[in-house]
């Protein structure tokens, strides 16, 4: 089996499973993971017969993806910003399409790039301990890789908004009674027992009937896809101004950033 830098691959009985191998950076994705995270579903996206499920955490249990990694957003500007945020749809959009379900374990953080990661999963499983957040307006942007277009379809338009223009962090109780979580549990050995019984489940059923599932919903939710071009426009857009220059010297530094609307 293959071996990467940032994540660890491995096998269960019927299901792959994904972690996150950044402990020391709580698991921030930076453009490396992207890279390994698109190679590994795209290695194993005709390699199904006898997985019925792929299961993605982050190695330990204090945070799932802690977002991205900003020491990459120094210096970005328009065009390398436009190609940040690609990079993340194009893997975002392998996950979201992937033939059979992902489920997305989320042990602790989920910030930023991170819960935009789960997003695009197709179950989401917290622990107790999950905190939940978009907080890339504090930076001066907006999320980059779907977050403004999976989030309202997942929690609504306003609870989904208020999370956006806020940055606040909503717990995992807060976000099971969102609808962005499907179940809660007190550790993640009990998430991790609760995604494998989903998956036996899963087993039992014709698998191109549940891939006809997945890609049936995702076209309802899609349309035109022109929500999601519209985002990266303005991420990229964003990204190239004094404002986010500003935020990401403020986070750098932990202090509040001084924005000026320029």
């Amino acid at each position: 089996m293959r071996e990467f830098k940032f994540i660890n691959f491995n096998k269960g009985k019927n299901y792959y499973l994904i972690e996150i191998n950044r402990p020391d950076q709580l698991n921030a994705i930076n453009k490396e993971t992207i890279k390994e995270l698109k190679d590994c579903f795209l290695s194993i996206k005709n390699s199904t017969k006898g997985f019925y499920g792929v299961i993605i955490t982050g190695l330990g249990d204090k945070s799932f993806v802690a977002g991205a990694d900003i020491s990459e957003f120094k210096g970005l500007n328009e065009k390398t910003a436009k190609e940040l945020s690609l990079n993340g749809h194009e893997l975002f959009d392998i996950i979201e399409n992937f033939s059979i379900p992902v489920i997305a374990l989320v042990n602790g953080y989920a910030l930023g790039g991170g819960c935009e990661l789960a997003l695009c999963c197709h179950i989401r499983i917290a622990t107790k301990n999950a905190k939940f957040s978009q907080p890339e307006i504090n930076l001066g942007t907006i999320p980059g890789y779907g977050g403004t277009q999976r989030l309202p379809q997942i929690i609504g338009k306003g609870r989904a908004l208020e999370m956006m223009v806020t940055a606040e962090m909503i717990n995992a109780e807060t976000a099971l009674e969102y609808g962005l979580v499907n179940y809660v549990f007190e550790n993640k050995d009990d998430a991790m027992k609760k995604s494998t019984e989903l998956i036996d489940i899963i087993q039992r059923k014709a698998p191109e009937a549940v891939a006809g599932v997945i890609k049936s919903v995702n076209n309802f939710y899609r349309g035109d896809d022109e929500g999601f071009g519209q985002e990266i426009q303005i991420f990229s857009k964003l990204c190239g101004t004094d404002d986010f220059k500003e935020g990401v010297r403020a986070f750098q530094e932990k202090r509040c950033p001084s924005f000026k609307g320029k």
